[in-house]
């Protein structure tokens, strides 16, 4: 009797990575470029951030309770969301832009699939995608502080100069979350402590540069695909969208194939 095999329901496998764990990791790596953004662009950057981020948790907290389920807003995905979709829009959007963005992200792409762990896509980048399409012009106007000008990328496409030192650094146009150097830290955050892995973004990055060096139309310029680089939201989609782990694979070979 004592060689007995003792079974237990599942899950067998247990990991002291919990889901409030993971987003409250991402929160802190997230904290570097939220903060450069509220230090470059100004305090109602701040107020964009926090709109987005209380329209998420709100949006939640009525569908559970609408629907009569548990609360689920302390495992912080919510707070994620809110704080992902900030960082990819611009400064001085309008209130309502940030508010009504998170209602889709939580309602549509998360809360209507199942919640947390069934939706079928990134909820933040949902969001996005609803905001370009409904707003296209807020969603496109990047200035901030009576201060207006193309983008880095936009004026290297007409052939202009651009500092791509200032681009890495965050001092230029773009969207909240336009600091590569902040998120880098970020980035790395997340590889040393485990929440994510380095197959995702090192492949989708590569293959992207690869890309750009084929059809961009400079070649492998390494000034031109640094430029790229730092510029848009390659960095932030690679490390902290993509490698969302309910829409990414499991196993290495599918990361690397999913983020090329």
């Amino acid at each position: 009797m004592s060689n007995m095999l003792n079974v237990s329901s599942s899950p067998h496998l247990r990991s002291s990575h919990t889901t409030g764990r993971e987003m409250y990791n991402v929160i802190l790596s997230l904290l570097p470029a939220t903060i450069f953004a509220v230090f470059h662009f100004g305090l109602y950057t701040l107020l964009v951030i926090l709109c987005s981020i209380a329209s998420c948790m709100a949006t939640e907290f009525v569908f559970n309770m609408i629907t009569h389920r548990k609360n689920s807003l302390t495992d912080c995905s919510a707070v994620v969301t809110g704080i992902l979709l900030a960082l990819v829009i611009p400064p001085s959007i309008p209130l309502y832009a940030p508010i009504l963005g998170g209602v889709f992200a939580i309602l549509v792409t998360k809360c209507f699939f199942g919640g947390l762990g069934q939706n079928f896509m990134n909820p933040a980048l949902a969001g996005r995608a609803f905001l370009l399409i409904s707003f296209g012009k807020v969603m496109t106007d990047y200035s901030y502080d009576t201060v207006s000008g193309a983008t880095p990328l936009a004026q290297l496409a007409n052939g202009e100069t651009i500092d791509i030192l200032d681009m890495f650094l965050g001092h230029a146009m773009g969207h909240i979350g336009v600091s590569i150097c902040a998120l880098l830290i970020g980035a790395v955050f997340l590889l040393v402590s485990g929440t994510i892995t380095w197959e995702i973004p090192v492949s989708c990055i590569a293959v992207f540069l690869v890309m750009m060096g084929l059809f961009g139309g400079q070649g492998f310029d390494p000034m031109f695909l640094a430029a790229h680089f730092c510029g848009g939201g390659l960095v932030l989609g690679a490390f902290f969208m993509a490698t969302d782990p309910v829409t990414s694979p499991m196993t290495r070979t599918g990361q690397l194939i999913y983020g090329a």
